[in-house]
């Protein structure tokens, strides 16, 4: 009988090598993946390569409900320091590793298997960093890492393309990354995480125009693609004018003097506004 693996699958190229160099080592490869609140939704990319591989898939949805609240826990209270934006890079890894071990042990399977390579992220994939990580894990000496077997270090990644080569398969080119990263965010993020997220809002943090209007948050759609969003995923709660001009929506149930406020400030950002009207609401921007 084979041995079993399960490999952390981003569904890039390093975690799509792992799973090709774990079956050609003749074991029995299982997947899990973490849908994160604050990365491109690449689903369906994962389950088409995994659908053609033949390989099972476990999903960890921490988009919603319980696992949401927790992650977002780790990214309010990261233990270990953060980038230049939000991102608690160790924490999060920890907490994955964590979650993956509960499954494995469950299954009674020995081996966790990660695409990672040693020096490609500066944050979380030192050897220093990685040993952190699998000791507050608590998964020391079953982790494989079989890039790095392969002698595959840096940022560099032609040893990897010329193994793709090698095994025939398409991979997504890097794109997108996480919202905790974005220096450009740290102060709305901030302010968001202190605040506490709905798992419906999430999808407004990398879109618009973001002001804080007596103390509730508002988002101004900046183009045609991000008034859809909030029209569609704000329903009622959206304000849409009947001129040309940002669709907006308010979080919150504010009173109607907040709501009047908030249709001077789509007056402004609209065709009908001018420079020296936006300039006036400056104070007002997250």
């Amino acid at each position: 009988m084979k041995e079993k693996c399960v490999v952390l699958f981003s569904g890039g190229l390093d975690s799509r090598l792992a799973i090709k160099i774990m079956k050609e080592k003749n074991y029995n490869v299982l997947t899990v993946f973490f849908k994160l609140p604050f990365i491109k939704d690449n689903e369906k990319e994962v389950k088409d390569f995994l659908k053609k591989e033949k390989i099972n898939l476990k999903i960890f949805d921490c988009t919603k409900g319980k696992l949401l609240q927790e992650y977002l826990s780790i990214v309010r209270d990261a233990k270990f320091g953060r980038g230049v934006g939000m991102n608690p890079c160790i924490d999060c890894k920890i907490f994955m590793f964590k979650k993956v071990k509960e499954f494995v042990d469950e299954k009674k399977i020995n081996f966790i298997v990660s695409g990672e390579v040693v020096g490609q992220r500066p944050m979380s994939q030192t050897k220093k960093q990685i040993d952190l990580i699998e000791k507050q894990a608590g998964i020391n000496g079953r982790v494989l890492r079989p890039l790095c077997d392969l002698e595959i270090c840096g940022r560099r990644r032609q040893k990897q393309i010329d193994l793709a080569r090698k095994f025939k398969i398409n991979y997504p080119e890097p794109a997108g990354g996480c919202l905790l990263c974005e220096k450009c965010l740290k102060t709305r993020l901030k302010y968001l995480l202190g605040r506490g997220m709905k798992e419906e809002e999430i999808i407004f943090i990398g879109i618009g125009r973001h002001f804080i209007v007596d103390n509730f948050w508002v988002v101004l759609g900046r183009n045609e693609f991000e008034n859809k969003i909030i029209e569609e995923v704000g329903g009622k709660n959206a304000i849409v004018s009947d001129f040309p001009a940002p669709s907006a929506i308010v979080f919150g149930n504010c009173k109607k003097i907040t709501k009047e406020k908030v249709k001077k400030l789509v007056k402004a950002y609209s065709k009908l506004g001018s420079l020296k009207e936006r300039e006036k609401f400056e104070k007002w921007r997250l």
